[in-house]
């Protein structure tokens, strides 16, 4: 999924109205700018980009795909509106740099985070002695932290060779590590790259610890309301569009094709996505404890942040995250 190096970067409110009482884009307008990167819950938006569905809900967005090192470097630039983030990541954007609120959550990582063990080590407790590749601060590294907390191996036990999560497979195939901590598809490579490993902990042990979502410059939010609204309807759709089994080898030829794989090989990486539909983006949306809310989730990572020094003041998730357009457009359905 993400990788970013807390240590060298500085790292993303809304009333919304009813859809249906909302104007059209103002003539003229710049589009909305978008950085995107290579994770299943944002790829898909290129299912809206292909089919036109932002032109026929009266927005105009340009996507920029990046890395998502880049992508969130020209979101603190100022070079577009909105970026694609963990809610983990966005903590860190808005503690040390640029702030910024999550409208839409798309998914969460179900499966597609892992902790991958080289063969021979059966469960996420042998790694107690062993050397773990993982880049400190960011989510895998909360992950691996999770994962032995959850099975009684004391951290300090556990060696952790800090490695950017793009280099984690090469590490692991050359055995200067005995495990590492990466998202797809740097997870998926490694397995490929070390016969015989094995993931010993992934995020679907621990569903709701990585949340993934749109994040809006609050300025953009003041001054384009309504865009922002629409483009919401559009995400929904897509959400619809990939849940619906009959529409699973067109979203795999779409989403496969934006990063250049064959389809049934992109078929594992969508199903260790959980990709939220509206109902179930509303119960996400509910602000309480526990990692069945993204507040709570938020809350979470919050505390693992504060413990690594990765910041050094708390951050308020009720900042950083607003339901409204999800909750408006839910609502204007029932109106009709």
């Amino acid at each position: 999924m993400k990788t970013y190096n807390h240590w060298n970067w500085m790292r993303g409110l809304l009333a919304c109205g009813v859809m249906g009482l909302l104007g059209a884009t103002q003539l003229g307008a710049k589009p909305l700018k978008i950085a995107y990167s290579d994770w299943p819950g944002w790829i898909a938006w290129e299912i809206g980009i292909k089919k036109g569905w932002f032109k026929e809900a009266g927005v105009e967005v340009e996507f920029a795909w990046m890395d998502y090192v880049e992508s969130m470097d020209a979101y603190v630039a100022g070079k577009v509106d909105a970026v694609t983030m963990t809610n983990g990541d966005a903590l860190v954007t808005g503690a040390t740099g640029k702030p910024s609120v999550g409208i839409i959550i798309n998914d969460f990582s179900n499966g597609n985070d892992m902790i991958v063990a080289a063969p021979g080590i059966k469960s996420i407790k042998d790694l107690e002695g062993k050397k773990v590749g993982v880049e400190e601060g960011f989510v895998c590294h909360l992950l691996l932290l999770t994962g032995l907390e959850k099975n009684g191996v004391d951290p300090s036990k556990v060696t952790i060779v800090n490695t950017p999560t793009n280099e984690t497979p090469q590490v692991f195939e050359a055995k200067a590590v005995d495990a590492i901590g990466a998202w797809q598809p740097n997870s998926g490579q490694a397995l490929k790259a070390v016969p015989g490993s094995k993931p010993v902990f992934t995020s679907a042990d621990v569903p709701g610890i990585i949340y993934d979502l749109l994040y809006v410059s609050p300025e953009s939010l003041d001054t384009r309301k309504e865009d922002w609204a629409k483009v919401v309807t559009v995400w929904y759709k897509i959400a619809e569009f990939i849940r619906d089994e009959e529409n699973l080898d067109e979203t795999l030829e779409i989403l496969s094709g934006r990063v250049g794989i064959k389809p049934e090989e992109y078929e594992a990486f969508l199903k260790g996505t959980y990709i939220l539909t509206l109902e179930e983006a509303l119960e996400r949306w509910e602000n309480k404890e526990g990692l069945g809310s993204v507040y709570g989730s938020t809350k979470f990572v919050d505390a693992f942040n504060l413990k690594f020094k990765v910041y050094e003041k708390s951050q308020d998730a009720q900042k950083y995250l607003n339901p409204s357009f999800t909750k408006a457009y839910a609502a204007s359905l029932k109106t009709k």
